[in-house]
């Protein structure tokens, strides 16, 4: 009974290490976004492919307001997995960044000095009494000095570069199909076929225009562009992703989003 009573001290201190030198709140934000709908990011030769599975509680929710894909600026755009309210507060601060640099400075911020602003703010929330950590994982994904540019940050406030990620839901799932596909040299079409096949890959194969969304930054233009309904029921028909008739192509999870 004792030793659970020093287990509980640790799991309600974030600014506690427990004596193996675990910090059990950014572990348990880390679970959050794990119970999170599935999001994904693909870096190609010819911009940035951020996919992400868009999960409705009831027919009834307006699909529009379910925020997974942001754009935080021209050239940059963010993926999120956990909880939806945590990923506003850090894609409004992630903003104010870019615009912020813009005015100051008179050009476009770089992903990765936007992707440390982002991790040095939720690295704070792991050492502050009082607060909890952000039970969310960002994808942040843009084109810098012509090169894509695709990052992931860790509820510890960690950042990582990658080729190709999965977040959220059945990410192992997903992590190996990029690795068993990825292909070095890929255009931006084949990033949108190797996402949507990630998704589909823990989802009986299967996956719908409305269950999905789709968003690129291309490396030529610089621009953010959110693909449509329409634009990707062709790319799953294409590639033949749709779901079968009477099948769920949505993650079922419940919580975070």
């Amino acid at each position: 009974m004792q030793g659970q009573n020093q287990q509980q001290a640790y799991d309600r201190g974030i600014t506690i290490f427990s004596p193996d030198g675990r910090l059990y709140q950014v572990e348990y934000a880390r679970e959050a976004v794990k119970r999170g709908s599935a999001s994904l990011g693909v870096r190609t030769e010819e911009g940035v492919v951020l996919a992400v599975v868009k999960r409705s509680r009831s027919p009834l929710v307006e699909r529009s307001s379910v925020e997974k894909l942001h754009k935080a600026d021209d050239h940059i755009g963010i993926a999120s997995a956990g909880h939806v309210a945590d990923a506003r507060q850090l894609v409004d601060f992630a903003r104010r960044q870019a615009q912020v640099n813009r005015l100051r400075y008179e050009e476009p911020i770089g992903v990765e000095a936007l992707t440390k602003g982002i991790t040095d703010t939720i690295q704070q929330y792991t050492q502050v009494g009082g607060a909890r950590p952000f039970g969310v994982a960002l994808i942040v994904g843009g084109i810098e000095n012509g090169d894509p540019r695709l990052y992931e940050t860790d509820p510890s406030g960690t950042p990582y570069e990658w080729q190709a990620l999965a977040i959220g839901a059945d990410r192992n799932d997903r992590q190996e199909y990029l690795e068993e596909h990825h292909e070095e040299g890929i255009d931006l079409e084949g990033g949108i076929e190797l996402a949507l096949g990630a998704l589909a890959a823990a989802n009986d194969g299967g996956i719908t225009a409305e269950g999905v969304g789709i968003a690129t930054i291309d490396a030529q233009t610089e621009s953010f562009r959110d693909l449509t309904d329409e634009e990707v029921g062709e790319y799953i028909e294409e590639f033949d992703l749709l779901v079968e008739e009477g099948e769920d192509g949505g993650d079922d999870e419940g919580g975070a989003e």
